[in-house]
């Protein structure tokens, strides 16, 4: 039995990854959050409380990370500020949480000889023309916004860690998630709850951008597979073969909740709006075996709209200050 400490487990992949870790294996987990907008207390609430702890506290805080990276066998860096437009609007989060936040993480890592894994983007590679064959792990970083470079700077900062110290890393890059406990600000679920509260969905640009969508189960599985069987240094992509423009996805989940497909309006594109993302995720497959379980995407967007429809009351309460900050843009 080990000793896990997951960042930002009070958030929406971090979060589904402790569920999943708890529910597969015998070890004890303790989460470490800030708990900001982006967290929910209440998307841990059902877990043993004899195998779990949530401890209040930022990746940036020197002494509490170094403390808690002590305590545990093996640290999961989940902690991201990971917003786009959020990123356009005030950078310096980003640049804290991303860059300082992981240097931290790396440093107690280090000092403590314990193992590491670092959750990343496929945003890091920048974006394909619509031809353009997948990312794979050998694509150069060309990041867009202050997210996606600051996150591409969190991987410079692992890999150097390995090479120049010896840490026991590995990194991995995945493609956009879906699925339940996930932000209202979040392009589907932002869709799902405008529509359950009457509000026309609106699209950036035209809606042709490509997304490359995996459910956040396929993920955290993803995750636990590389920490349990993955070669330490090694970077793995985890995709699930999920392409579809923002204007399918829109149309798919009218269609879903009943609403003529074309009803939703076209909005001006925001700055450095990526075009397509794809994942080439054989690496993963190859080495390790590991294949996605929700292949249907459909039908994971109408489990993802079910669970929104049944758990308002873990969205209402931040649905409102959501809209409110878009609306002020």
């Amino acid at each position: 039995m080990a000793s896990f400490l997951v960042t930002g487990g009070a958030g929406f992949v971090g979060g589904n990854f402790v569920r999943s870790l708890l529910r597969r294996r015998d070890d004890n987990v303790t989460v470490l959050d800030a708990l900001t907008y982006a967290a929910n207390r209440s998307t841990l609430d059902s877990l043993p409380r004899e195998r779990f702890r949530l401890v209040e506290g930022s990746v940036c805080d020197e002494e509490l990370v170094h403390r808690m990276v002590a305590d545990h066998d093996v640290v999961v860096h989940f902690a991201a500020q990971s917003h786009n437009d959020n990123s356009l609007a005030d950078p310096a989060p980003f640049v804290e949480t991303n860059l300082v936040g992981t240097f931290r993480i790396l440093e107690a890592v280090r000092r403590h000889e314990r193992r590491y894994h670092h959750v990343s983007t496929d945003e890091v590679y920048g974006d394909l023309a619509v031809d353009q064959a997948r990312f794979t792990e050998a694509s150069p970083y060309a990041p867009s916004s202050p997210y996606s470079a600051t996150k591409a700077g969190s991987d410079h900062l692992v890999r150097a860690w390995v090479r120049s110290y010896g840490i026991r890393a590995t990194i991995s890059n995945c493609s956009n998630n879906y699925g339940p406990f996930q932000h209202v600000e979040k392009f589907i679920p932002r869709q799902i709850t405008n529509l359950i509260d009457g509000v026309r969905p609106v699209l950036y640009g035209s809606g042709d951008n490509v997304r490359d969508w995996i459910h956040v189960d396929d993920h955290t599985d993803a995750v636990l597979a590389i920490i349990e069987r993955g070669r330490i240094g090694e970077t793995y992509l985890i995709g699930a073969d999920g392409e579809r423009s923002n204007r399918e996805v829109i149309e798919l989940i009218l269609a879903a909740m009943r609403r003529p497909v074309d009803a939703y309006d076209l909005v001006a594109d925001r700055p450095g709006h990526d075009l397509r993302y794809a994942i080439d995720w054989s690496k993963l497959r190859d080495e390790l075996g590991w294949r996605p379980r929700h292949g249907d995407f459909a039908r994971g967007l109408q489990e993802t709209i079910s669970w929104y429809r049944d758990n308002e009351s873990w969205w209402r309460p931040t649905k409102a200050a959501t809209e409110a900050r878009y609306a002020s843009e």
